[in-house]
């Protein structure tokens, strides 16, 4: 069930009301309900592998407490076996049902190398929606009870819905057991209704909507249109290309977390925040603050942290920022373009480690002033130069391609496409680039705000005077249902991020 879709908006205001209206005590169930109906909208089958997921990492949970009250090396070598248990079973069923064909081809490749008899296989599965996201946040809760940062919780059907919530079970954000086990287990004591939380909520919704269907749908029109022509479009043509679906995947999962968060807060839930205006960063490490904080945040207390991070020596520790971004890189697709972009995320965080020294006294000698917005702006543009070049691998079908598109975009150089008009025959026409622009106006001035008061849009319309707020929500909920787009050709596009 798509949220740009009829049926979630009839979906969502149902399961809203009836949560307003039932007894305190039981409410959690009907949610529990509702995000499993949710979720076997895709494919009724793979509620079962949900369920499963759910029960392991539930047993796991209270295993690894139980254990813990005891003291003794075979209480200790018992609590790691059930963590492990809990990990190898569900990366196991996340890596038949995403990574098996990779994994299959590739040894099949090696296999041939050394002339030797292939394997052939018979499975084709469909990768389940949001597999991804509910597996690591399951597996966070393990590594959380364990930790001692939360209780295990006892009541199933609690835990089943932290798991399963539906706002933001197929992409994220990918909760915390400390945060949202932690609500769930509240819903008694939560108020029925508050009028600012629910109004705060809804514009957030609306805002994301906005993204999705007039800003990114419409951009990613542009971008499909460039990356499918790549051979015979110029430089000037593929740099937009590429800058487009930078912006493409920003408001297309931006859009979706923000949903997400704006739908939860209407039942009175808050969810950490995802995005945090990604391409205002200055560097590279301070856009994996800002970008897909939930997963960037999972790794690094997950993975990152415990294989020593950034306590230890400096080989080691670029060893770790490696390997994290290269696991990142392939979490979210099974091809090896995720990993090349991934990588490439690493090796900026390495070179960026390595010339910190060199570049502090290049800025010292030259007498550069920091403290400035000239010297930000630097930063911020160089910083997205390097992300949307990433980003062509991340899109790019393979690596050739992707590589056959930066040689064509450094050596095919034509200027003229900026004068001639050339630039409005990408796949829309002037009216919608028109509009395109527009929106774009749109996100910068919003993303301003978030950058400089660190208010989200719902927080600063509510310091406004009542005719601005009203204004602003009118007219975004004017350009959903004029601008977003629409028309015969044109299918509900699913969110990118679903696919991983």
């Amino acid at each position: 069930m798509l949220f740009n879709s009829v049926e979630f908006l009839v979906f969502f205001p149902i399961v809203v009301l009836i949560y307003w209206v039932l007894p305190k005590k039981i409410r959690y169930i009907w949610l529990l309900v509702a995000s499993y109906v949710f979720y076997m909208g895709w494919n009724a089958e793979y509620a079962l592998l949900i369920a499963t997921s759910t029960i392991i990492t539930y047993l796991c949970g209270l295993g690894v407490e139980a254990f813990g009250n005891k003291e003794g090396k075979g209480a200790l070598i018992a609590r790691k076996l059930v963590i492990a248990t809990g990990f190898v079973s569900n990366l196991g069923i996340l890596f038949f049902y995403k990574y098996f064909d990779f994994f299959l081809e590739n040894a099949n490749r090696v296999l041939v190398h050394l002339k030797l008899q292939t394997i052939e296989s018979s499975f084709s599965v469909l990768l389940p929606v949001g597999i991804s996201f509910y597996t690591f946040q399951a597996l966070g809760y393990i590594v959380d009870v364990y930790r001692g940062e939360i209780k295990a919780e006892k009541n199933p059907l609690k835990y089943a819905l932290f798991v399963s919530f539906f706002p933001q079970l197929v992409a994220g954000p990918i909760e915390r057991s400390k945060n949202l086990l932690e609500q769930i287990r509240d819903i008694p004591q939560r108020k029925t209704f508050e009028y600012r939380q629910v109004a705060n909520g809804l514009i957030v919704m609306l805002y994301g909507y906005f993204l999705k269907m007039v800003v990114a749908d419409r951009i990613s029109i542009v971008a499909e249109y460039v990356f499918g022509r790549y051979y015979e479009l110029g430089s000037v043509e593929l740099i937009v290309g590429a800058v487009a679906f930078a912006i493409q995947i920003y408001c297309d999962f931006g859009s979706y977390s923000l949903i997400a968060i704006g739908a939860a807060q209407v039942m009175g839930f808050t969810l950490m925040e995802n995005f945090n205006t990604p391409y205002f960063s200055v560097s590279i490490k301070d856009f994996w603050r800002r970008w897909h904080v939930s997963l960037s945040s999972w790794f690094r207390d997950y993975l990152y942290i415990p294989m020593g991070g950034n306590r230890c020596s400096k080989p080691r520790k670029y060893l770790n920022l490696m390997v994290t971004f290269l696991v990142s890189g392939l979490w979210h697709g099974a091809e090896w373009s995720y990993v090349i972009w991934g990588g490439l995320h690493g090796i900026y965080q390495v070179i960026g480690d390595l010339t910190l020294p060199l570049r502090k006294k290049i800025v010292e000698i030259c007498k550069v002033r920091t403290n400035c917005n000239s010297y930000k702006l630097t930063q911020m543009f160089v910083t997205f130069v390097l992300t949307t070049f990433a980003w062509i691998f991340f899109r790019a079908d393979t690596i050739s391609q992707a590589l056959l598109y930066v040689k064509r975009m450094v050596t095919r150089w034509n200027f003229t496409v900026l004068f001639n008009g050339g630039l409005y025959d990408l796949g829309i026409d002037r009216f919608e680039s028109n509009v395109l622009l527009v929106s774009l106006v749109i996100l910068l001035l919003v993303d301003l705000v978030r950058y400089h008061k660190n208010q989200r849009i719902d927080v600063y319309l509510q310091e406004q005077n009542f005719w601005f707020r009203w204004l602003v929500c009118i007219g975004l909920l004017v350009m959903v249902f004029v601008y977003g787009v629409y028309g015969p050709s044109y299918d509900a596009s699913e969110f990118i991020y679903f696919q991983f």
